[in-house]
């Protein structure tokens, strides 16, 4: 297989990391060597909530995907994004972990919904890299990966985090297995984000949002739940043989220099000259000063 010298030399890194680079790799990882199709599993994550009844309702109760739905999905992607590249205990990442902790206090939901939400962004992008990027996710990259969201959920004070990346699939794959159901709130709230996947595809594609949203999650429970049309081989084909000739082009240019991300710099029509981190965040947020049963502090 014929690679970029400097993919190949940043492969090696990642292969040979530290664990105590953990913020590193995974930064790396996200930011880098493996950056549209992270970004693209990330989109796929926030999309699977819907398929679960219970965060369906308390989503639709709130409104704000609805009311905002570019707003909503750009700024979940922003707070990872930011927490990734500036590290979870720099002052930006702070002031993140601050955001998640102050908009999740008043939302009801048992530990395991919270625990689910955020292994979505574990499981489903290393999942759809694992599947479709250009090379698989090394080791190392799987346990740095791992490492940074429990770390996280440690911040938001949620329990029972899995300690490798093989427990946190099985409980994604257990907790999907027993929640997961269509639903009136979810449905609408798949058609409501449409639009915001369609603004990232090219003109001709975005008549096809539904179909190439159903073919990339590859779940006929789930694209039943959401309401989206069933994947069929053609488009199964289509995307494959799309996504093998695009991994045939990155192989063989060099490694960009450039972050997929910068902070401050979401470079999108929503902050076109850049946000600030009091801009970020629902609209939308119960307020209550003490917190109660299972909400997070």
């Amino acid at each position: 297989m014929n690679i970029n010298a400097t993919l190949t030399a940043s492969l090696h890194r990642q292969e040979t990391a530290s664990p105590n680079d953990w913020e590193t790799t995974f930064r790396q990882m996200v930011l880098f060597d493996l950056a549209a199709d992270t970004e693209l599993g990330f989109f796929l994550a926030y999309y699977r909530n819907f398929a679960i009844p219970s965060i369906a309702a308390t989503l639709h109760a709130n409104a704000e995907i609805q009311q905002r739905p570019m707003k909503r999905s750009y700024d979940t992607a922003i707070v990872i994004y930011e927490l990734i590249s500036c590290g979870l205990d720099s002052d930006r990442g702070r002031t993140m972990v601050e955001l998640l902790n102050r908009v999740h206090r008043n939302v009801p939901g048992s530990n395991d919904d919270f625990l689910y939400v955020l292994l979505t962004l574990l499981v489903v992008p290393v999942r759809l890299i694992q599947k479709h990027a250009w090379r698989q996710p090394t080791t190392a990259e799987l346990a740095a990966a791992s490492r940074f969201f429990t770390e996280l959920g440690t911040r938001m004070n949620i329990t029972g985090m899995p300690a490798t990346y093989a427990e946190a699939e099985d409980f994604f794959d257990h907790y999907e297995a027993t929640h997961v159901a269509p639903s009136a709130e979810g449905q609408l709230l798949m058609d409501s984000t449409i639009r915001v996947f369609q603004s990232r595809l090219p003109a001709p594609l975005r008549p096809l949002a539904k179909q190439l949203i159903s073919t990339m999650l590859d779940d006929d429970r789930l694209t039943d739940a959401l309401g989206l049309p069933r994947a069929g081989r053609i488009s199964r084909t289509a995307v494959k043989t799309g996504l093998a000739a695009r991994n045939a082009i990155h192989r063989r240019r060099p490694l960009k220099t450039k972050p997929h991300f910068t902070p401050g710099d979401a470079g999108s029509s929503l902050y076109p000259g850049g946000y600030s981190l009091d801009q970020i965040g629902p609209v939308n947020v119960p307020s209550s000063p003490v917190p109660s049963g299972n909400e997070l502090p």
